[in-house]
């Protein structure tokens, strides 16, 4: 999100230590060590921050077994974030990378807060960034009261001791783990400013193929919600309305009571709930239920009527100004040749690989919920108020989650409040474990907004861009979230970042936007506004290279500002993919480039076209500038998955609705990349010592312009829409 962009350039990585606190472990002589900072700045922007609630906190917990235990505030659903901050924690200490051990923390606001984003929240590419500096005083911290408490001991001087691979040495013959001096570690008092690791000493932090602390992935010992089994545990699926805006009118349970297995019905406000003990006694007990929905206020609209709607908008009234400079008008009027392009793109599932479910046990205290969280602070808050608990009673069991791409984030918690509805309604303090199948998540879940793009630009005798207007129109993903701070003067960031944000320098420059309503629940999806922005950004671009008969990256190059970094990944990606070569030996090059969340992508697209228009994607060449690299693996393995997510927009995946409802409800008609189609990938990463900023969004932008524009050279075709399709 733009927010989360303007945030992370705020300058959240300077940050001014105050106080250390330390607690006592739970077991044996080990120590935990919390650390407390206020973050003045990224609390003033935070639209979910307490004014008086500044401060966050990382853990560090030394065993006496050595073990060293990273208590990580984000979730871990596939993009590295244990292996991440577990990472930079470990080099400041000196660790040995083996005995660092990785654990999700529990819900708490006031330890565990987004710098960035004022909660307990995972999102916007941000866990590594808004972490940084926090997690190297956190390490260096726990270094230095190892090191104290040794000194002590040995009545030596802490400057000659020394640390390595998680053992502290002293030349005279003294040594110690860090088990061994945890205990004393714990007495010891924090100086106000603790010295961290110059980076040029970093030994972890850029280091090649560390392995990952996400561990059981691969072997099935890896524990999902799916996995949870309580003593009494039953399942629950509910019967969600068919069409949007739909309600239950009246239904019958009689049918799927008399079933075997079947515990109990109840109705909650999202629908009908079958509670059994298994999972499909569950669901042929939602099969047996007769209900009539009422339709009274149901969406009746199509996704295709929606579209139409949207291009009148875009015709007849002038959006809201997201950015102007210049003077567009006279920019036009100087104009040698104008050209124009319409875009249009369509819903989108975010389609994880584990749909949503939850487990919610409610006791005489409190709730207990057992899930891949992704939103903490939110869920909590959620819970509490339909139990009417305090959020203090809402114990939240962070597992790992397959996948969430934004699903898990959403500000209403839906399928999270939906088990503790259920577990109240059911009157009993059997454990539910509500289960969403893969067509319940695509018929009740969130989308990626629809939108329309108009762009017009114009062009000097010499072949630059003297105008470029660019209108924009769709739903705002902010609006009734805990994030409707950020938009502004009627703007929605998100649904404009990546246009009001080009790379180039564009004299008389002007985007506007149309923000419309819809009963399709939209939220937002893996790299959010760029979905759509870098497409029709880049395929432009593209566009008017060729109709200045220019080549299209030295008409990139010839258009870009002062920001030295686009250069960077663009000559990187032109060199390694031989861009020279882009119509040679039957292959044809497409190049794309695109910032988003702080993090420079650059990629080309290597493409065969056959003779009956039918073409694969053979390789995807990719250069991204992410500051440090904490793990460059890890940013490979998002960047090759971020390809792989954007590429299945770029060629078939689509949700299209008829008369409010869903049409693609599973994998066979809402088609995504799958291994046949996946092309080679080669990721190369630009050495940097700024700061670290996102990678698990900004690789999937990319893809589809870099496609396209393979496609507009090799067939002379513009491919201003997605999904583009398979064949040309």
């Amino acid at each position: 999100m733009k927010a989360i962009n303007d945030m992370s350039k705020a300058g959240a990585h300077s940050i001014s230590r105050r106080l250390f606190l330390k607690k006592t472990a739970t077991v044996g002589a080990g120590f935990t060590l919390a650390m407390s900072l206020p973050f003045a700045q990224a609390a003033r922007q935070a639209p979910l921050a307490d004014q008086a609630d500044t401060i966050a906190n990382a853990f560090v917990r030394i065993s006496p077994d050595n073990s060293v235990t990273i208590i990580i505030k984000h979730a871990e659903f596939g993009q590295g974030v244990f292996t991440g901050l577990a990472t930079i924690v470990a080099e400041e200490m000196d660790a040995d990378w083996t005995q660092i051990v990785a654990e999700a923390a529990p819900a708490d606001k006031a330890l565990y807060s987004n710098l960035f984003l004022g909660a307990q929240l995972t999102g916007g590419s941000t866990a590594i960034a808004n972490s940084y500096a926090q997690m190297r005083e956190a390490g260096a911290s726990a270094r230095y009261m190892l090191v104290s408490a040794a000194a002590d001991q040995w009545q030596v001087p802490a400057s000659e001791i020394t640390v390595s691979k998680g053992q502290i040495s002293h030349s005279a013959g003294h040594s110690a783990t860090f088990g061994n001096m945890a205990e004393a570690a714990a007495a010891i008092a924090l100086p106000e400013k603790i010295a961290l690791k110059d980076p040029k000493n970093f030994t972890l932090i850029g280091a090649e193929w560390l392995p990952r602390k996400d561990v059981g992935k691969t072997d099935g010992t890896a524990v999902y919600t799916q996995d949870i089994e309580l003593p009494g545990i039953l399942t629950a699926l509910v019967a969600h309305p068919p069409r949007f805006g739909a309600t239950v009118g009246s239904f019958s349970d009689q049918k799927a009571k008399a079933l075997k297995g079947v515990i109990n019905v109840v109705q909650i406000s999202t629908g009908i709930a079958v509670i059994a003990d298994t999972f499909w006694n569950a669901k042929k007990g939602r099969d047996a239920l007769q209900i009539n929905w009422d339709l009274s206020e149901a969406m009746s609209e199509s996704s295709d009527d929606q579209m139409r709607r949207y291009r009148q908008i875009a015709n007849e009234e002038p959006g809201l100004s997201a950015k102007a400079q210049g003077d567009l008008e006279n920019g036009f009027e100087e104009a040698v040749q104008i050209i124009e392009a319409e875009y249009e793109f369509p819903y989108l599932a975010h389609a994880t690989m584990e749909p949503m479910n939850c487990v919610a046990q409610i006791s005489d205290t409190g709730v207990e919920l057992w899930y891949g969280c992704q939103s903490h602070t939110t869920d909590q808050n959620g819970v509490a108020a339909v139990l009417n608990m305090t959020p203090e009673q809402v114990k939240i069991n962070s597992l790992f989650a397959g996948g969430s791409f934004g699903r898990r984030a959403n500000t209403h918690s839906d399928y999270v409040i939906e088990a503790a509805l259920i577990a109240k309604a059911n009157r009993s303090k059997a454990p539910i474990k509500l289960v969403w199948t893969r067509e319940d998540d695509t018929n009740a879940g969130y989308f990626r907004p629809m939108y329309f793009h108009r762009l017009k630009a114009g062009l000097d005798s010499n072949g630059k861009i003297i105008a470029w207007q660019h209108r924009i129109v769709g739903q705002s993903v902010l609006t009734d979230t805990d994030f409707a701070a950020f938009i502004e003067n009627g703007i929605d960031s998100t649904s404009v970042e990546g246009a009001t944000s080009l790379p180039y320098n564009i004299a008389n420059f002007a985007v506007d936007l149309n923000t419309v309503e819809s009963q399709v629940p939209v939220l937002w999806w893996r790299s959010v506004g760029s979905t759509h922005t870098a497409h029709s950004v880049e395929t432009f671009m593209d566009q008017l290279a060729a109709a200045t008969g220019q080549d299209p990256l030295a008409f990139r190059l010839a258009h870009l500002g002062e920001d030295e970094r686009y250069k960077g990944v663009l000559e990187m990606v032109a060199d390694k993919a031989r861009w020279n070569t882009r119509q040679q030996d039957g292959k044809i090059k497409g190049i794309a480039l695109h910032k988003s969340f702080g993090t420079y992508v650059a990629q080309v697209a290597d493409l065969t076209v056959g003779d009956s228009g039918e073409y694969t994607v053979d390789k995807v060449v990719c250069a991204v500038d992410c500051g440090m690299a904490i793990n460059p693996d890890v940013i490979r393995a998002q960047m090759e998955g971020g390809i792989a997510y954007g590429l299945s927009p770029s060629l078939m995946s689509e949700i299209t609705i008829k008369e409010g409802a869903v049409i693609e409800t599973n994998f066979d008609r809402y088609q995504v990349v799958r291994m046949k189609d996946m092309p080679a990938v080669e990721v190369h990463i630009i050495p940097s010592a700024e700061p670290p900023s996102g990678v698990g969004e900004p690789g999937t932008p990319v893809i589809a312009p870099a496609v396209a524009n393979a496609l507009f050279a090799a067939t002379g075709k513009l491919h201003t829409n997605q999904p583009i399709g398979r064949k040309v």
